[in-house]
């Protein structure tokens, strides 16, 4: 190599070292430059706190709530807040489901239950700057109190439910504060499926609903899912009480399988086993022998089925009738099926807002229904399904996507969405169900659906215990650990009949839903046991 390569060389390495000096020295500079501005700020925004904070007594983090005083002020519940309200000055109590600041003025949506109502803050004579930006700050879920003006709006406020009117803020104290990492966001929650996807935004899946599930039931999807659901339980309550019906509540922990099958939960009972009750159903009719004539329940149900479908759960709500008939188990259908239209016209008619509410994210159509219901015989439905081109034999039982095939049949038919398959094959029922007198291969037995799918299992009973022990020993099941339950057909039996109802599976077809988890507050499966 030259002595003028050399140097050359020399040379461009020095540009090079002074070149990354020189960037070096600008980086330092502008760190230097975003320091002192951020020093400035700061200093700014201190300047702002000690400046007399004239609103410093209307908002703050009260303390915790630990019932040290009785309060004379009456708290107005989000869904009471309409337009008649307009001027009155008022305290409610909500969390914050969204808070934006804009400029001087800060943008809150507060929540209860399923009601939403906008409330703003502004920085004026009631309002400072620091409460504004305290209001802002506020973690999403927080419980505050706000004293406010009820404002009547120009333009309609379609976020919320109450789009009438909004809050104008003059205090705002924390009554519980919330973490500011949620598991899941609620907005998220209850986007319609479907439509994240197109935008690019987060929908929550099930797990994370169900591990969340606190946080879940607060949508306001999922409040009117319960509420619609208590009012289910109700309205078969009064129905009930109404018709002259007795509510009974029976044991859970049984000695023998009652359904007579091997999907029973064991569980230990002292030096022996015992297992869960697959249904009241041994229980009703022993009240029934003990001339109650008319009784009902609502309580848990075991199944102990590896079944991991969209309809199928290990413990559920049974919504369970018997009732003792004059001359033909019709009368039981009938009353049955009554009772039912009955929750469908008080759904109908008293939660319209609930029912809307779970639309706007699960879209479905309206629950038809018949007066008096359609009642087919299995014969019938399996004629309509040999015709749409299944191949089934006379006494195989239905399978679920026969079902719902059915389902359509009717509705394309019949335009309902209810209805009762009546005679079914005698080898697909329990051992307790009365064989049909005129053809032994059948039953006085009889399914009734909801949107294609069943929610109710019933028949009239065997209330001969020369009968019922014969058909027992024909399903193989141990006398002996019946043997309670046979007896009680000794002494003199009515003739009566009976169903058991899935409370969940109601509501998620009421609502045109896909998941029974969707209808449980906290769903039971083979796979979750928490929360």
């Amino acid at each position: 190599m030259t002595k003028e390569n050399v140097q050359g060389a020399g040379e461009e390495e020095q540009q090079a070292q002074s070149k990354k000096g020189l960037k070096k020295q600008q980086k330092e500079a502008e760190k230097a430059a975003k320091k002192a501005e951020k020093q400035a700020k700061l200093a700014a925004e201190q300047q702002d706190t000690d400046e007399d904070d004239f609103a410093k007594d209307r908002y703050g983090i009260c303390p915790m709530v630990q019932s040290q005083q009785k309060l004379d002020r009456a708290l107005v519940r989000v869904q009471d807040l309409t337009p008649e309200k307009a001027e009155q000055q008022i305290w409610v109590r909500a969390r914050i489901h969204t808070s934006r600041a804009k400029g001087k003025q800060c943008f809150l949506v507060l929540r209860h239950q399923q009601f939403t109502v906008q409330a703003l803050l502004a920085v004026g004579e009631r309002a400072s700057k620091q409460m504004v930006k305290f209001a802002a700050n506020l973690t999403k879920e927080s419980i505050i109190d706000v004293e406010a003006v009820v404002k009547k709006v120009e333009q309609k406020i379609e976020s919320c439910s109450q789009q009438d009117v909004e809050l104008h803020v003059e205090r705002i104290f924390v009554i519980s504060q919330s973490e500011a990492r949620l598991p899941l966001q609620l907005e998220d929650a209850v986007r319609p499926e479907g439509e994240g996807d197109e935008e690019g935004r987060a929908t929550v899946n099930q797990d994370t609903r169900l591990d969340n599930r606190v946080i879940d039931l607060r949508t306001t999807t999922s409040q009117a899912i319960f509420r619609l659901q208590s009012g289910v339980c109700q309205l078969f309550r009064d129905t009930l009480i109404n018709k002259g019906f007795v509510e009974i509540q029976t044991p859970k922990i049984i000695s023998a399988a009652s359904e007579g099958g091997a999907n029973v939960f064991t569980v230990s009972y002292f030096k022996t086993s015992a297992y869960l009750a697959q249904s009241p159903q041994l229980y009703k009719q022993m009240c029934i022998c003990a001339d109650f004539d008319k009784v009902f329940c609502v309580g848990p149900v075991f199944r102990a089925e590896d079944s991991n479908t969209h309809r199928h759960l290990t413990e559920f709500v049974g919504l369970d009738i018997e009732m003792t008939f004059n001359y033909h188990y019709h009368e039981v259908i009938d009353s049955i099926t009554d009772t039912m239209v009955q929750i469908f016209k008080g759904l109908r008619d008293r939660f319209q807002t609930e029912i809307q509410t779970v639309n706007k994210q699960y879209p479905s159509e309206p629950f038809k229904f018949l007066e008096p219901t359609l009642r087919l015989e299995y014969m019938e439905g399996v004629a309509m399904l040999r015709a749409a081109g299944v191949e089934m034999g006379d006494e195989e039982d239905l399978s679920t996507p026969n079902e719902k095939l059915l389902g359509r049949l009717v509705k394309d038919k019949y335009d309902t969405d209810f209805y009762v398959l009546d005679k079914y094959p005698l080898a697909v029922r329990p051992f307790y169900t009365m064989p049909d007198p005129s053809d032994p291969k059948y039953s006085n037995s009889y399914d009734m659906f909801m949107r294609g799918e069943e929610i109710l299992s019933g028949a009239q009973r065997v209330h001969d215990a020369q009968l019922l022990t014969e058909r027992a020993m024909h399903h193989s099941i141990d006398l002996e650990k019946i043997k309670a339950y046979i007896d009680s057909f000794r002494y003199g039996a009515p003739p009566h009949a009976g169903g058991g109802i899935g409370l969940e599976r109601v509501t998620m077809l009421y609502l045109g839903l896909h998941n029974v988890r969707q209808t449980s507050m906290f769903p039971r499966d083979p796979k979750r046991l928490t929360p």
